[in-house]
């Protein structure tokens, strides 16, 4: 397996993107099999925020700082992101609001991938070295391990969230 960055991101992308299809053809009336979908789109979600934050977005910035504003648009990106991704982890399957909230994170999710995959990373490859997208990767693989699978909930948060989805 490629320890490329690119590489690997693309593959996490691929796999995000086939949970969002299953969720999505899931249909009414299928509150467990969204529920379970859901949970995995989390846990894959906060591993690859994770490594994208600590790892991707830190090195990119320091070696490329042309793409600043590209990566701060990505760091809110995520942060948008990680907010329904914190309520989802809060609700059941069966909450008025769950699949229109997932619909929701789906929507942003899939527009992050675009431009990603579109317009940022043929930026990062042609300003970075293959060894040096190897080397990115195999960070990337390592904070993989260590990575949290599921979202953190500050209390603050929780109450607000609590208030929200209630």
């Amino acid at each position: 397996m490629s320890t490329d960055a690119i590489v690997l991101l693309k593959n996490d992308h691929k796999e995000i993107k086939k949970l969002f299809n299953q969720f999505q053809k899931a249909g009414d009336g299928a509150e467990k099999t969204k529920g379970k979908l859901v949970d995995k789109i989390i846990e894959l979600l906060t591993v690859h925020t994770y490594i994208e934050n600590e790892v991707m977005y830190p090195r990119v910035r320091e070696v490329l700082p042309d793409l600043e504003e590209d990566i701060l648009e990505s760091y809110e990106e995520h942060h948008v992101a990680d907010v329904l991704v914190v309520e989802l982890s809060m609700m059941k399957p069966d909450a008025e609001r769950f699949d229109a909230k997932t619909t929701v994170l789906i929507e942003n999710v899939l527009h992050h991938i675009e431009e990603e995959e579109q317009e940022w990373f043929p930026k990062v490859r042609q300003g970075m070295s293959r060894k040096q997208l190897q080397e990115l990767g195999a960070e990337m693989e390592k904070a993989r391990k260590k990575a949290p699978r599921r979202p953190s909930q500050p209390s603050a948060l929780k109450k607000t969230i609590d208030a929200v989805i209630s």
